[in-house]
């Protein structure tokens, strides 16, 4: 057996390197040589022959340009406007229209007859009904709301559920002056409100259109919520036209504005603006418990019910006094199988009429409850909501043709609507 030496091994190894390590500098010497020597030739070749190479160039050239703004932040920095330019423009719009935003502080005196504690079920129990009665007692019930100047004449807008049943109405501006308000009309309907004060060459509004507005432009609100004066909160438009049945409001006839500007209790009556500092809304309402859920009427519809509060006291709206509902396959099949009701739905399309009020101007229209609406003035009906914007866009006594199915008949109806009965308070 033959051994391994592994000290030989190691030296002819060495023996080995030393034999070509003479070779590496040249080699290094000959690239450099090749290289200096390509580019010496590569130069003349380009001199000699320019218009080879003019094209490429340029439209390098043009690539680089392009991208110039974004390689340095000094170009960045010079397209910024300078310190003392304003560029905010919230802070514009308040400025604009803050003046005109008013504080209103009412009062109302509210009658018991008995105390809280002969009205107590524990108290009754025991005690009876047939106690003596405590003096009548009264209290005073404070609210705080907010409105904006219309004209520069003591016009003030203002929410009717705001001065609802008030005694007395403050009106503060911002800059600290306070008047005595004179209530000119309500309408709760609408929840429009317009209150006087003796002033003159008060800061106004400037009045946009609601019915331009579409849903991601900004919105900014402006009020006092909780209290907190001259409060300024911003958002977006979040949608147009809300039915006050979505907003949980049906007993108002308004197409309403949803916003997640924040509102609060307070902003009632506080105007809602748009980037150039025009009043497109007036803030009235919110959504117990929800986030980023406020609404507000448009301002073309405040504007005609504040004039005609202005001019008359009050307003008329128009009326045909029916309870609806959307017509569904499900809604139906519930109706039909119902067989004391004495109606029968033929048709799943259409807004169904639930119940007439009496004496109203549908009823001596001829219309019924379990008709289904299909038409008004040959516009096709689907949802609740767009009868009562007909409605609403109509005139006193200005007839509408209504085409109705009643029991799986085609009927055409001239229904002229009244106005609406004045609520008892």
């Amino acid at each position: 057996m033959s051994k391994i030496n592994l000290m030989d091994t190691s030296t002819s190894k060495t023996e080995a390197s030393s034999k070509f390590s003479w070779k590496q500098p040249a080699i290094y010497l000959l690239l450099v040589l090749m290289g200096a020597g390509g580019t010496f030739l590569g130069t003349r070749f380009i001199k000699a022959n320019p218009q080879l190479f003019a094209g490429s160039t340029a439209k390098q050239t043009q690539q680089f340009k392009s991208l110039a703004p974004l390689q340095t932040e000094t170009a960045a920095v010079e397209s910024l406007p300078p310190a003392d330019v304003d560029s905010n423009f919230i802070v514009a719009a308040v400025e604009k229209v803050g003046p005109a935003v008013v504080r209103i502080d009412a009062s109302r005196t509210v009658s018991r007859s008995r105390s809280d504690m002969f009205e107590d079920p524990i108290f009754r129990r025991f005690f009876g009904r047939n106690q003596p009665q405590p003096p009548q007692q009264r209290r005073v019930e404070q609210g705080v709301g907010s409105g904006f100047a219309l004209s520069e004449d003591g016009h003030i807008i203002t929410n009717a559920h705001v001065i609802d049943g008030a005694d007395t109405v403050e009106v503060t501006l911002k800059d600290g002056r306070t008047f005595t308000g004179k209530v000119l009309g309500e309408d709760p309907v609408t929840d429009v409100a317009v209150v006087k004060i003796q002033a003159l060459n008060l800061p106004a509004v400037t009045i946009g259109d609601s019915a331009l507005l579409q849903p991601g432009e900004w919105a900014i609100a402006i009020g006092n919520p909780l209290g907190l004066d001259n409060t300024v909160t911003a958002g977006i438009i979040s949608a147009t036209e809300r039915s006050s049945n979505q907003v949980g409001v049906p007993d108002k006839r308004v197409g309403f504005i949803q916003t997640d500007a924040a509102i609060n209790p307070g902003n009632s009556g506080g105007p809602l603006l748009n980037a150039a500092g025009e009043v497109i809304g007036m803030n009235t309402a919110i959504i117990s418990g929800a986030q980023g859920l406020g609404f507000a009427i448009p301002i073309n519809s405040v504007q005609e019910i504040a004039q005609q509060l202005i001019s008359k006291g009050k307003v008329e709206h128009p009326y045909l006094g029916i309870e609806m509902i959307a017509l569904t396959p499900e809604i139906r099949k519930e109706i039909n199988a119902e067989p004391s009701s004495g109606i029968r739905v033929e048709t799943d399309q259409g807004v169904l009429i639930s119940r007439i009020a009496e004496d109203a101007p549908a009823a001596k229209a001829g219309l019924r409850a379990g008709d289904v609406i299909q038409k008004i003035d040959n516009q096709p009906i689907t949802k609740a909501e767009t009868v009562q914007q007909l409605v609403r866009a109509s005139k006193l006594g200005s007839p509408l043709q209504v085409e109705i199915n009643r029991n799986g008949k085609t009927l055409k109806l001239e229904v002229k609507p009244g106005p609406m009965p004045v609520q008892p308070e």
